[in-house]
């Protein structure tokens, strides 16, 4: 018999989440039956969309996010033991599972296996910049705002997982890249290792006075992964027919005052603004891991990870992600 341990949702969050709204539980799991497997997580994920999908979660039910896992045990043929799969588990230890669709966020989907062009590469990535981290950099700046070479792109949440990559795929595409994030420590990350043109802080510098010097002539394209005032500005400052790619809206996340009302701008402008859910592109997901993995093997993307070590660690991960504590993609390692 295995022992499993679990997150529950004990208690809903009310502005930032606190200790006691997460409850860690043991469970026995029963014996397989045909058809399911037994998976070990390995690395857990911690994201933003966790927080903003929270209210829709029922008292008791598991903590969402998905997982690098080992399967341990199988009487499924097309899942083997020893084959590490990535799947929306949630935050637990061991699961079972029959690899039919799960998951709460956007359509859920069937766990995958790593995907073999990894090779020598850390296991974590398939958590990151070449698993659903990656894929929502990928179609979410490339599939919505279209890049031009030449064009002015602005990235907020520019150090996170997502952030990180669009920057380094807009300068694959021959575009001038300005990231926005809360520390010089990071800018200097962003525009030393991984070539973005330029940095703001926003949390010292005048984000509008400083947008208008780099970018004089308008920004054209808007990768989005925090809303509120930051978002307000940068979008005033948006050409006629900009593009804008909603990712997230981080900043809101905890808060509960309104964001500021930006409707002149679009429509005087003409900008288009999309969200997306990454899961829109499932059928096409193979294509964004195997360029994402491309171009990290040609040196043209890199990446970096904040690593928290043991299960117990994931609520505390999962504040410093939200509190942008952390480098890149956040994870957990068992």
């Amino acid at each position: 018999m295995v022992r499993a341990k679990v997150y529950i949702l004990d208690r809903h969050f009310d502005g930032w989440p606190k200790d006691g709204d997460l409850k860690l539980i043991e469970e026995d799991l029963p014996p397989l039956k045909n058809g399911e497997f037994l998976a070990e997580a390995v690395y857990l994920s911690v994201d933003p969309y966790m927080r903003a999908y929270e209210p829709g979660l029922k008292i008791g039910q598991t903590f969402i996010g998905s997982q690098v896992a080992k399967i341990i045990d199988s009487k499924n043929p097309k899942y083997p033991v020893g084959e590490h799969v990535i799947g929306q588990f949630g935050w637990r230890t061991h699961t079972i599972s029959t690899g039919d669709v799960q998951g709460t966020v956007g359509r859920g989907t069937a766990p995958r296996f790593v995907s073999k062009k990894l090779k020598n590469l850390p296991l974590s990535l398939a958590l990151g910049v070449a698993g659903m981290t990656g894929n929502t950099a990928y179609f979410g700046f490339l599939e919505i705002c279209k890049p031009k070479p030449g064009e002015i792109v602005v990235v907020s949440g520019a150090a996170g997982g997502v952030g990180n990559q669009v920057g380094q795929i807009a300068k694959i595409k021959g575009c001038t890249v300005i990231g926005i994030a809360g520390s010089d420590e990071k800018g200097k990350w962003l525009t030393e290792e991984l070539g973005f043109d330029h940095f703001i802080n926003y949390k010292t510098d005048d984000i509008a006075e400083i947008l208008k010097k780099l970018a004089p002539n308008g920004v054209d394209c808007y990768f989005d992964n925090v809303g509120g005032k930051i978002s307000s500005i940068v979008i005033s400052q948006m050409n006629v027919f900009g593009r804008v790619s909603i990712c997230g809206t981080i900043s809101g996340y905890n808060e509960k005052s309104e964001a500021p009302f930006i409707g002149m701008h679009i429509f005087d402008k003409q900008i288009r603004i999309e969200g997306f859910l990454v899961t829109r592109w499932v059928e096409r997901w193979n294509e964004g891991i195997e360029q994402n993995i491309e171009w990290i093997k040609n040196g043209k993307l890199k990446y970096r990870e904040t690593i928290t070590e043991g299960f117990e660690n994931m609520f505390k991960a999962f504040l410093e992600m939200l509190k942008g504590v952390n480098v890149g993609k956040a994870i957990v390692k068992m």
